[in-house]
């Protein structure tokens, strides 16, 4: 170990948080074969097989994650010391794959594009489906980040919240139900549209009814937000949504939205990243970015229900 070339260790912590063997090439400027060469020097220095295969990318051994602990931070401290002061995104090359819903890349993404083309004219921004298990996606390293509502308990993964999306009943402004009191035996009789990403016609809606006894007719389901408020401005049905869905269309009068005659709980809304690139600058800049995104003005939006 005292004769340990210490450029194993830092082609070891870039495999570690790029979770592939080719894209840790591509961030030391090496070749593929010479990152594997120096993979197979470090299972015969540390006598452990450091990486297996999962998914698309590779998943480390628990000694691999318990070296990196004790390395990661004095090989970053090394490294801010000297590049901290020269990172420059106007020069930073990099695709970033986040995983979201429809609805939050229709809040975000403008807003994300026009900074990124101002101080980052080589950055890319892949949105990647968001109906699965978000905190498999970060550990598989098939994501960057999940930018959404996430679950998950892992100690590998970093979360920060954003805001909590508020649950409200919306229908378009000459409804039957727009201008009266919304009880919860009219809430339940009338014709709804439900958004249902899984394509299952239930909801917590259904959970709460249930408990006093009601049902409703979910007369349409959509498994996405494009023509969520189309389907309301021009029928009869009513939805229960995160109100960022169709603030929009609140905004500009063409729905309107009403209280649910039950409380819901807002969920959580954050962005969640793994471990592995909680030191890295590139990430941090764009969490940065979508903070900025958030902090000028959207999240008062967000936090300010419109209710007549």
């Amino acid at each position: 170990m005292a004769n340990l070339d210490l450029n194993l260790m830092v082609i070891f912590d870039a495999i570690m948080q790029e979770q592939s063997i080719t894209s840790a090439a591509e961030r030391l400027s090496m070749t593929q074969p010479s990152v594997s060469n120096a993979v197979s020097r470090m299972r015969h220095v540390w006598n452990d097989p450091l990486f297996v295969k999962q998914g698309r990318g590779i998943r480390p051994t628990p000694y691999a994650i318990t070296l990196w602990e004790n390395i990661g931070d004095p090989l970053e401290s090394i490294r801010l010391a000297a590049v901290k002061s020269a990172f420059d995104p106007a020069t930073l090359q990099r695709t970033f794959r986040i995983a979201t819903t429809d609805w939050m890349a229709d809040l975000f993404w403008l807003s994300l594009r026009q900074s990124i083309e101002k101080e980052a004219p080589h950055v890319n921004i892949h949105a990647v489906p968001y109906n699965v298990n978000g905190e498999s996606l970060l550990l598989n390293a098939d994501v960057d980040m999940v930018l959404d509502y996430f679950e998950g308990n892992s100690s590998m993964v970093h979360t920060q919240h954003l805001f909590d999306n508020h649950f409200v009943c919306a229908m378009r402004p000459d409804h039957p139900l727009a201008n009266e009191e919304l009880t919860i035996d009219k809430f339940a009789s009338a014709e709804h549209l439900l958004l249902s990403l899984s394509g299952e016609a239930s909801g917590g809606v259904d959970i709460e009814l249930r408990k006093q006894g009601l049902t409703r007719r979910i007369s349409m389901t959509v498994n996405h937000c494009y023509n969520l408020a189309t389907l309301l401005i021009n029928t009869d049905m009513i939805t229960t949504i995160p109100l960022p869905i169709i603030l929009k269309h609140v905004n500009s009068g063409q729905l309107v939205i009403r209280r649910t005659p039950f409380p819901m709980a807002p969920g959580p809304i954050s962005m969640s990243w793994h471990t592995r690139h909680q030191r890295d600058q590139a990430t941090l800049w764009l969490r940065e970015k979508i903070l900025a995104v958030l902090n000028n003005g959207l999240y008062e939006e967000l936090r300010h229900l419109p209710f007549k």
